[in-house]
């Protein structure tokens, strides 16, 4: 369940003493904190806006130029692919092994000077969790950066399946230049409240949704991505851990 509020940068650049032991400060030594805050749950009328324009203006039927890159690998994750889902009792104990995911990358370059420079799609998958993320970079950014587009499933058995199976997305964020980001994530019931009411934010997440299932066909990810994570070792997909060592036997 992603919180209805969600802390995305926190930098102090110094401790705050006791009140009591506390000097007179000035603008040299004055503490500085910044906290940004995002409302993924329910964003405010003025950015639903800002999410349908940045959305309505990916082509549809893009020109791509000659220039493209495909990469795979494995990557070792220091925190879970859900470390915004609250922790159980059944998670608790495997929240400490290490965890590697698996993933492909694919870019392509937009041929005409339009609004987008370039798209990217990447595939990760770490045993639990599939995740594709669609990103598209502007050309020349002045209040726009890029746009992305999310979805995840853990109960589709295999990367052809997911895919395939054109997951509806989760989530989108806007980077803006200069400003906060913008960002709606569907969000489910917490313990101590029931699930917001996102009926609202339904056309912005079918429109979302309806881009992936585009850029799927776009770029060839139903082919590409089993192709591909198939030339991964298997023996590389699993974290190596060091074993302890044996204690020495005295010699008689």
């Amino acid at each position: 369940m992603l919180p209805k509020f969600i802390l995305i940068a926190a930098t102090t650049l110094a401790t705050l003493p006791a009140l009591s032991q506390q000097a007179p400060e000035t603008p040299s030594n004055q503490p500085q904190v910044k906290v940004n805050m995002l409302n993924v749950c329910t964003p405010s009328a003025e950015e639903q806006k800002e999410i349908a324009a940045a959305l309505a203006r990916i082509p549809k039927q893009p020109l791509f130029g000659p220039d493209f890159e495909i990469s795979h690998g494995t990557s070792t994750l220091s925190e879970s692919a859900n470390f915004l889902q609250p922790k159980t009792n059944n998670t608790e104990a495997s929240d400490d092994e290490p965890s590697v995911a698996r993933y492909v990358r694919v870019r392509r370059e937009f041929a005409v000077q339009a609004l987008f420079a370039s798209v990217q799609y990447s595939f990760s998958d770490d045993g639990q969790n599939m995740i594709e993320t669609l990103v598209l970079h502007v050309r020349d950014p002045k209040d726009l950066i890029q746009v992305s587009m999310e979805d995840t499933a853990s109960a589709i058995s295999s990367p052809e399946k997911m895919v395939a199976a054109n997951t509806p997305a989760s989530r989108i964020r806007l980077e803006r230049f200069g400003k906060s980001s913008i960002a709606l994530a569907r969000c489910n019931a917490s313990e101590n409240a029931p699930a917001p009411d996102q009926s609202a934010y339904d056309p912005l997440f079918r429109s979302a949704s309806e881009v992936l299932a585009n850029y799927r066909n776009l770029l060839g990810v139903r082919h590409t991505i089993p192709a591909e994570l198939a030339q991964i070792p298997t023996e590389m997909s699993k974290p190596v851990i060091p074993k302890p060592a044996k204690p020495g036997t005295k010699k008689k």
